[in-house]
C-alpha cells in the first residue's frame, strides 16, 4: 500500500471501472425483489454553463442515497440529464453574441435556434464530464436532455390533453415582460431589488373647486404614463379621503376629466393616500380596472417604447419629458429624491414592465378538475413528506395562493408551443416579424406583408416572431394542436415556447418513459426528490401537479430540500461581487471526496450555509487518516505472520473488554448512521462516522492493538471494525474507500456492491 493516498490517481481510474462493470444499472442484490426498487431523478443541471457548488452538493447527497440503497440490495436507478434552461441559456448566449456586435434580430428563428443548440451541445459535454468527475453513479444508458424528441412529444401531448380538458386557455392578461429579453416571466421567476428613485407629488386640479382645495396631490414614481391615466382612487374606509369618491379632476397633461373611485386596494399610508390608475402598466391598477370595468389604454410596445403622448420615446426619456411639462405647468408640488422602493427584475437583471399580452395560461384551480388541490392535499395528509419539516409551510402557502400560470415565453430556445393559425392573407391582427432573403427585417400584419408582395412561404422561412392577439370567443381562429399540420389550407405556427417549468414539471414522467414503459411501471413514483429549497415553488409544485394530473399518483414519495451554498463571506455568490467559488479548483487541490463530504457536513438540516472551506480541508486530512489506518492494519497483519481468523469465525469468548467496547461502538455507529440517513440528516450521519473512525478506532483502539499479545484476536476485530466502517463511509466518500478496499485482504469485487452493514 502506497505511503500516501493519491486522490488524483484514484479518481481517474475507479469511475470507469465501476461504469464498465455495470454497477450503475438497477440490479436486485442479496435476494431483494422488485418491491424494493429505489429511484431518483437527477434535477438536470442547466446547459447554459458549468455546474456550480449547489449542483455539486446535490450530486453528493443523491449519490450518497443511491450508493446506500444499492448496498442495501435494492434495484436502484439514478437517471441523469441536462436542462435546456430556456430563458437563462438564451440570455447567456445573447451576451456572447453581443461581444460579436450581433443580436438575435440578425437571424431568423430557425438560424438562431441552431446557433444556441451548437452552444448548448458543448456545455452538455462539460456537465457530463463534471458528473463523472464527481463520482455520480448515474445510469448513463438512461441519460436524457430536456429537448430530446420523446420529451417534446410528451410535453406536446400533455398540452393537448390539458387543452381538451379546459385546463389551458389563451387570453389577454397582465404579465411580467422584459423588453430587453423580449419575453414574459412568471411572478415566481422575478428578483426584487431595493432602488432609490424620485417620488413626484403631482397636482390634479379639481373640477368643482368649491369642494375644498383647488388641487389634490398624488405621489408617483412613474409620471410618464399620466396622459393615459383613467381615474384616481382612494380607500373608501379612509375617513380623510372617502368623501372624494365621485368627484372629478383634470388630467395634469391632457386636461381630460377623471373620476375618483373608491377601492380598498389603496394604502392610505402611501404618499397622500390618493393614487392614480394606469391599468396598462400596474398589476393592482389592472385588477381594479377589470373589477370596475374601466378603460385600459396601452402605454408601451414590445420594444419598450411609449405609445400615445410620447410615441416612440423610451420610458426614461418620456419620464424626463413628462416631468418637464408638469414643471412648466406648475403641477409638481414636491419631489422626494431619496424614495426607496422595490423594483422587479428579470433573470438577466433588467427592469420588468408589466404589460398586457396574449398568453397561454394553465388553469390551476378549475372547479371540476383542480390541478393544485391534490398536490396540496398530498403534503397536508402526509402522503408526500417534505424534509426538513419546517420547509413544508413554504410549499403549502404557495399552493394555497397559486393563481393561473402563464406558460408562454417569447424565447426561441425551448419547446415550441404546437399551435397553428389558419392564414388566408387578409389577417390584419396577426402580427409577424421576419427577415427576408436579403437580411432585411419586416414587421406588420399578414395583410400588410401580402400587400408588399411577400408570400407566406417567404414569411415563414425568415420568421422571427408571431404575435397572435386575443380573440373573442365568437371570433376564434381555427387552431390545430399537434405536430402534423393538415395539408389543406395555409397555416402559420406560433413562435412562443413553453415556460421551462412547464416542460421540466414533467421530468419524472418523461425520464421514466411515461406512460407504458417498463421503467415507468417499476420506478414510478420515484423514491425521493432532492433539490434546493429555492425552487420549491418553481419546480416541486409543478411536478406534483403534473404527476397527479397524468397518473393519479405523486411523482415522488419524499422531498428533501438542501440549503443554498453561499460564498465564504456569507453573501450569495455573484460574478459582480467576485465571490463565486469554482468547485473544480477545490477538486484539484483537495479531491472529490473531501469536497463532497465537506459540503454534506455543512448542510445542517437544509439551511443555507457558507461554503465550508475548513471542512473540505478537514476531510482531505480525514482521507489521509483512514488511508494510514489501512496501512497500519496491513503492516500489523504482515508482522504477526500468523493466521488471523475472519471475524465471523472468531471465538467470541476470546474478546476482552476493549474488543467488546469497540464492537459495541461499531453497532451504535451502524444504527446511528442508518437512523440519520432515514431522516435525511446527512451531516449528522457523516459526523458520526468521522468521530468514530478518528477517535474511537484510530486514537483509542489501534493504540490498544499495538500492545496486545493476542494480536490474532485484536487484528481480527480491528479488520472487521475498519472494513465495516469503510462500507458505512463509502456512499459519502466513494473514491478513497474503494481505493483502500481493493488493497485489503479477502476483498470482494468492489466495495460499492458490498452488503450494507446490519
Amino acid at each position: 500500500m502506497d505511503k500516501a493516498y493519491n486522490f488524483k490517481e484514484a479518481e481517474e481510474n475507479l469511475y470507469s471501472k465501476w461504469e464498465e462493470a455495470g454497477y450503475f444499472t438497477p440490479q436486485a442484490r442479496f435476494g431483494k425483489g422488485d418491491k424494493d426498487a429505489y429511484s431518483i431523478i437527477l434535477p438536470p443541471p442547466n446547459a447554459s454553463g458549468k455546474m456550480h457548488t449547489g449542483n455539486v452538493l446535490m450530486v453528493a447527497i443523491e449519490d450518497l442515497l443511491i450508493r446506500w440503497h444499492r448496498m442495501k440490495g435494492d434495484p436502484t436507478v439514478w437517471i441523469p440529464g441536462t436542462d435546456h434552461a430556456g430563458t437563462e441559456t438564451q440570455i447567456t448566449f445573447e451576451k456572447e453574441l453581443k461581444k460579436q456586435g450581433k443580436s438575435r434580430f440578425n437571424y431568423s428563428r430557425e438560424e438562431f435556434y441552431s446557433k444556441i443548440k451548437e452552444f448548448v451541445e458543448g456545455n452538455k459535454g462539460e456537465i457530463v464530464q463534471q458528473l463523472r468527475k464527481m463520482g455520480a453513479s448515474v445510469d448513463w444508458d438512461r441519460y436524457m436532455f430536456t429537448l430530446d424528441p420523446q420529451v417534446v412529444k410528451t410535453v406536446h401531448e400533455t398540452f393537448k390533453k390539458m387543452y381538451d380538458d379546459g385546463l389551458v386557455y389563451r387570453g389577454d392578461y397582465m404579465v411580467n415582460y422584459c423588453v430587453k429579453c423580449g419575453t414574459t416571466y412568471s411572478d415566481v421567476e422575478l428578483k426584487h431589488e431595493e432602488r432609490q428613485d424620485p417620488l413626484y407629488y403631482v397636482k390634479y386640479e379639481r373640477v368643482h373647486k368649491d369642494h375644498g382645495e383647488q388641487y389634490l396631490s398624488v405621489a408617483t414614481v412613474r409620471p410618464e404614463p399620466i396622459a393615459e391615466d383613467t381615474h384616481l382612487a382612494v380607500n373608501p374606509k379612509d375617513k380623510k379621503h372617502a368623501k372624494l369618491v365621485g368627484e372629478k379632476v383634470l388630467n395634469p397633461l391632457t386636461g381630460v376629466e377623471m373620476e375618483i373611485i373608491g377601492d380598498e386596494f389603496v394604502d392610505p399610508e402611501f404618499g397622500t393616500g390618493i393614487v392614480k390608475l394606469t391599468p396598462a402598466v400596474d398589476k393592482n391598477d389592472y385588477e381594479v380596472a377589470l373589477k370596475h370595468k374601466l378603460p385600459i389604454n396601452e402605454v408601451l410596445d414590445l420594444q419598450g417604447k411609449m405609445k400615445g403622448r410620447y410615441e416612440g420615446l423610451s420610458v426614461n426619456d418620456a419620464r424626463k419629458k413628462a416631468v418637464e411639462e408638469l414643471e412648466q405647468k406648475g403641477l409638481i408640488g414636491k419631489v422626494d429624491e431619496k424614495y426607496m422602493h422595490s423594483v422587479a427584475l428579470c433573470k438577466a437583471g433588467h427592469k420588468i414592465e408589466p404589460m398586457i399580452l396574449p398568453n397561454w395560461f394553465v388553469k390551476v384551480d378549475a372547479p371540476k378538475k383542480s390541478l393544485k388541490k391534490p398536490a396540496l392535499d398530498a403534503v397536508k395528509k402526509g402522503d408526500v413528506k417534505i424534509f426538513p419539516k419546517w420547509q413544508e409551510i413554504k410549499y403549502v402557502r404557495w399552493m394555497e395562493e397559486m393563481r393561473d400560470w402563464p406558460i408562454s415565453r417569447q424565447n426561441v430556445w425551448g419547446i415550441r408551443i404546437p399551435v397553428w393559425h389558419r392564414v388566408d392573407g387578409h389577417e390584419v391582427r396577426l402580427w409577424t416579424l421576419f427577415i427576408d432573403k436579403n437580411g432585411q427585417q419586416h414587421q406588420g400584419s399578414i395583410a400588410q406583408h401580402y400587400d408588399n408582395n411577400f408570400s407566406l412561404e417567404e414569411i415563414k422561412a425568415g420568421i422571427q416572431r408571431v404575435l397572435v392577439p386575443f380573440y373573442e370567443e365568437h371570433n376564434q381562429p381555427q387552431i390545430y394542436i399537434g405536430e402534423n399540420v393538415p395539408v389543406e389550407g395555409q397555416w402559420i405556427r406560433e413562435t412562443d415556447t413553453f415556460d421551462t417549468w412547464f416542460s421540466s414539471g414533467q421530468w419524472p414522467l418523461v425520464t421514466l418513459g411515461y406512460p407504458d414503459s417498463e421503467d415507468f411501471k417499476k420506478f414510478y413514483p420515484t423514491s425521493v426528490l432532492e433539490t434546493g429549497w429555492e425552487i420549491i415553488r418553481l419546480w416541486v409544485s409543478r411536478m406534483m401537479m403534473f404527476g397527479y394530473y397524468l397518473t393519479g399518483e405523486p411523482p415522488f414519495k419524499d422531498v428533501y430540500l438542501h440549503g443554498m451554498v453561499r460564498a465564504l463571506d456569507g453573501r450569495k455568490m455573484s460574478k459582480s461581487l467576485g465571490n463565486v467559488i469554482n468547485p473544480e479548483e477545490y477538486v484539484e487541490q483537495y479531491g472529490v471526496d473531501a469536497l463532497r463530504m465537506g459540503l454534506i457536513a455543512g448542510t445542517a438540516n437544509g439551511k443555507d450555509f457558507n461554503f465550508p472551506k475548513d471542512r473540505v480541508i478537514a476531510y482531505k486530512h480525514f482521507s489521509n487518516k483512514i488511508w494510514n489506518m489501512g496501512r497500519f492494519l496491513l503492516m500489523m497483519r504482515e508482522q504477526w505472520d500468523k493466521e488471523i481468523p475472519r471475524f465471523e469465525d472468531l471465538d467470541k469468548k476470546s474478546l476482552n473488554d476493549e474488543d467488546k467496547k469497540i464492537l459495541n461502538g461499531l453497532n451504535k455507529q451502524i444504527e446511528g448512521v442508518e437512523g440519520f440517513l432515514n431522516k435525511f440528516r446527512f451531516a449528522d450521519a457523516g459526523e458520526f462516522i468521522y468521530q468514530f473512525m478518528w477517535h474511537e478506532v484510530a486514537d483509542s483502539y489501534i493504540e490498544h492493538v499495538k500492545v496486545r499479545e493476542d494480536k490474532d484476536v485484536a487484528l481480527s476485530v480491528l479488520t472487521h471494525v475498519y472494513m465495516t466502517s469503510l462500507k458505512l463511509l463509502h456512499p459519502f466518500m466513494p473514491f478513497v474507500t474503494e481505493a483502500i478496499y481493493q488493497q485489503m485482504p479477502d476483498h470482494g469485487e468492489s466495495i460499492m456492491i458490498e452488503e450494507w452493514p446490519a
